[in-house]
């Protein structure tokens, strides 16, 4: 049993209540670990200790600053693999993603941020005999609350640019998936981090995220996790006029034309599908393919999915690993069955497993439905799993209505070589980033977000250092 602490002022220590949260492996049903049960007495230590520090870290050179990040990205960089089974073992993702993809970039994170901060630039405007120019300024301490199924790559992601822009952040990892943060914690003390510069307060949404939301010293929450939690965030925090950054859930759709380079959407659409279990934000879970190679994407597409190895996340031959938690898993589930209900066929997939030695755990082969209606709740709702829906379409026109017909609006994947037809459908869909012939290919300056149920605001380069920042105008007459 491994027992997790808080991070509170530079120090790890339990939560005030002394009482604990179990820590589940995904893979076979195992608890593993302990993480602090933390409540409001444990958020007021953190906001004293964040308060504390804010003057000091906010008037600390910006290379200090960028030195001290660059300390914390070399050391996750070094303690990848410790790290990536870490990862693996409480989310339930492959070993091997987690080392090609999870640990890396939340080392690049910081990296990034520490050298974005040394290039932030404000603007100045000349007027007659006068000039004005604006100040860029740290908020105050402010709110981090990330979600599980990216858990240091996520958390990593949010803390980074607050912290270099010269804020004091309380963060919540999600109490589903708590260990690498906790592990952040031991690397930021060895970096050298000031104390509560960072506190890391491990505990339930319900108690820590909503203290969180509510503390009237908190300035700013950035939220990444499902809309419905966003949307009790906005009720909490908007009245009291704190800065908001909420990315919330996806129903993200995969747009194939006849005219792309076939072997290519092939390989990435079975990727942007069923990587880590479906449970990425950005996954691709309603396909939508040109009438005219409708059934030949369909066969093949099947074949391959039929192909993908479930099993052991420790094995390096396994595509697709555990569904997160218990909870998780039965809601996969239910949906698979309300599919069918529906009127879908389940062309591949829709079946639980248990791989050999890990008979507990929680596992659902990747699924691909046929024949649902493009406004049926399957098609609506997000599922968050390894759970794809296929349809044919005719004309622009007609996918483009299927694209936009959700109350969700984070991304889209377009598939054509069309230049015409990609500017102008890229223009029209409704989402906050949207690929052509390609997937989930990320430049970290490019601002990251939704519209409709998808969010508010934005994240990624500049737009996080704007977001952790207030701007002040000044007007000097000569």
């Amino acid at each position: 049993m491994i027992p997790l602490e808080n991070y509170i002022n530079g120090a790890l220590s339990p939560a005030v209540n002394k009482t604990y949260i179990d820590v589940y492996n995904p893979a076979d049903g195992s608890v593993f670990a302990q993480a602090p049960n933390s409540d409001k007495e444990d958020i007021a230590l953190a906001y004293q200790a964040a308060q504390a520090a804010f003057p000091g870290w906010s008037s600390t050179s910006i290379q200090m600053r960028s030195r001290i990040l660059i300390k914390i990205a070399d050391a996750i960089a070094d303690d990848l693999d410790a790290l990536a089974v870490a990862e693996s073992m409480d989310n339930g993702k492959p070993l091997s993603l987690a080392k090609r993809v999870d640990i890396p970039r939340a080392s690049d994170n910081f990296r990034f941020f520490a050298q974005a901060i040394t290039q932030f630039s404000s603007e100045s405007h000349e007027m007659t005999r006068a000039i004005n120019y604006t100040l860029r300024q740290a908020i105050g301490v402010v709110g981090c609350i990330s979600p599980w199924n990216l858990p240091l790559y996520l958390f990593s992601w949010k803390i980074a640019p607050a912290l270099a822009a010269g804020n004091t952040v309380i963060a919540k990892p999600s109490e589903v998936t708590p260990y690498t943060a906790y592990l952040l914690s031991k690397i930021c003390i060895a970096a050298g981090l000031p104390k509560g510069v960072l506190n890391i307060v491990h505990g339930e949404g319900a108690q820590v995220g909503a203290e969180m939301t509510k503390h009237p010293g908190i300035k700013a929450i950035s939220f990444t996790g499902s809309t419905r939690v966003g949307g009790e965030i906005a009720k909490v925090a908007a009245p009291m006029f704190k800065k908001l950054s909420l990315e919330m859930g996806g129903k993200n759709p995969n747009i194939i034309f006849a005219d792309c380079d076939y072997d290519q959407m092939l390989k990435t659409t079975l990727r942007s599908s069923f990587s880590n279990q479906g449970q990425i934000c950005l996954c691709g879970s309603r396909i939508f393919i040109e009438r005219s190679i409708y059934d030949k994407f369909k066969q093949d597409f099947v074949s391959a999915t039929k192909q993908l190895v479930v099993g052991d996340p420790s094995d390096d031959k396994t595509d697709i690993g555990a569904i997160v938690s218990k909870l998780h898993f039965d809601k996969i589930h239910s949906y698979i069955q309300l599919a069918q209900e529906e009127g879908g066929t389940i062309l591949a997939g829709g079946k639980v497993i248990q791989p050999k030695g890990k008979e507990n755990g929680w596992y659902i082969t990747p699924t691909i439905i046929e024949g649902l209606a493009a406004d049926c709740r399957t098609n609506t709702e997000e599922i968050f799993g390894p759970v794809v829906s296929i349809m044919p379409f005719d004309t622009e026109e007609e996918v483009l209505q299927y694209a936009n017909s959700t109350d969700y609006g984070l991304s889209c994947t377009l598939w054509t070589s069309d230049l015409t037809r990609a500017h102008t459908l890229s223009k029209a869909i409704h989402a906050g980033i949207v690929w052509v012939n390609t997937w989930l290919h990320r430049d970290l300056r490019t601002p990251f977000g939704g519209v409709k149920n998808s969010g508010v605001g934005r994240e990624g380069g500049l737009d996080a250092l704007r977001f952790f920042t207030e701007a002040k105008n000044i007007c000097i007459k000569y």
